[in-house]
């Protein structure tokens, strides 16, 4: 029978990455400068890998051919097939990360022959001053905006946000965006791994060369238009789910309790992943024993199960993750 599955995390060395997925997350046996922890990935070559129970060791495409709609959901077997469909990160950003741009479908299609790269940010800590960058301070044209990248000006038409532990930013494909420097989030993002920078501050690789940048990629995958808010402003409330992110790719609620949350998916033809930014709790789901899940666990819920109960051991704090069952407005 199945039950909630945990992986094995696939770190990435990053350029950019610091110690906060070791200290402030708990996972031990991450290396010096790990940027990245893939916490779920059905991307080819970083298969993730069931790390405890009967189904050690079996990897999630193993699993998803062999279980199909039981556990990911339906019509998201229908839709997909053993793909899985999202890639859901932990990263920490002790340096700012390159200014970048994912393609859409439709481009990373042509170019590709893969997904797009639609993705979320829930913001789990931050250092005093830190910012993210996120599309445009006005309206600009591609020739403006290739005059800025000559120049090394990127920077100046950066959109610039302060933040704080808590919140979020959707980052549609197409949305110019970096992460500034001392920030640990939680990213959700559609199975891509395609991303074309732009502007990487002048840094060298360890062999003392420039990083590669994909200006004349980017330049067509860019959306050039202002918006008057990038930020994902929500009212948190205690002992609920509340919405964060949605979009046809996915849904982000976020949970902050301190007592028994019960939940119930009976409407939802999908997989579910929690995300345990802070805290403890114990994840009660039917015959099986309870697990219990600790901060920086990351648990895929398969969608046989309906009817679950969270309890927490403290004050916690989870991100609640599945796929739409029917398709949902974006969230800017």
């Amino acid at each position: 029978m199945l039950y909630p599955l945990r992986f094995t995390p696939i770190y990435q060395y990053r350029l950019w990455g610091g110690n906060k997925l070791r200290e402030v997350l708990g996972k031990k046996d991450a290396p010096d400068t790990t940027g990245e922890s893939w916490e779920i990935s059905g991307v080819e070559d970083n298969l993730s890998v069931v790390k405890e129970g009967f189904l050690e060791g079996n990897d999630l495409q193993e699993l998803i051919e062999v279980y199909m709609g039981d556990l990911v959901g339906d019509s998201v077997y229908e839709k997909f097939g053993t793909e899985f469909p999202l890639l859901i990160k932990l990263i920490d950003a002790h340096d700012v990360l390159s200014v970048q741009v994912h393609p859409d479908d439709k481009l990373a299609f042509e170019r590709h022959q893969a997904y797009g790269k639609t993705e979320m940010w829930h913001v789990i800590q931050a250092d005093p001053g830190s910012v993210i960058y996120t599309g445009f301070n006005r309206q600009i044209t591609k020739e403006e905006f290739l005059t800025f990248i000559e120049e090394k000006k990127v920077q100046e038409v950066l959109n610039c946000e302060k933040v704080a532990a808590g919140d979020a930013f959707f980052i549609p494909a197409g949305r110019v965006h970096a992460t500034g420097a001392g920030i640990l989030f939680a990213e959700i993002q559609q199975t891509s791994d395609i991303t074309y920078r732009i502007f990487d501050w002048n840094r060298l690789e360890k062999n003392g060369r420039p990083r590669t940048l994909h200006t004349d990629l980017a330049i067509d995958a860019i959306d050039y238009k202002h918006y008057p808010t990038y930020r994902n402003d929500y009212q948190p409330s205690s002992n609920h789910p509340v919405p964060v992110a949605s979009c046809p790719y996915f849904t982000v609620n976020v949970i902050w309790f301190n007592r028994k949350v019960e939940r119930d998916y009976v409407d939802i033809d999908s997989f579910i992943v929690y995300i345990c930014l802070q805290g403890s709790f114990l994840l009660n789901y039917g015959e099986g024993n309870p697990l219990l899940v600790k901060t920086g666990h990351t648990i895929l819920l398969p969608a046989i199960f309906k009817d679950v109960v969270l309890e927490p051991r403290g004050e916690t704090r989870i991100l609640e993750v599945y796929i739409p069952t029917a398709p949902a407005p974006s969230s800017i």
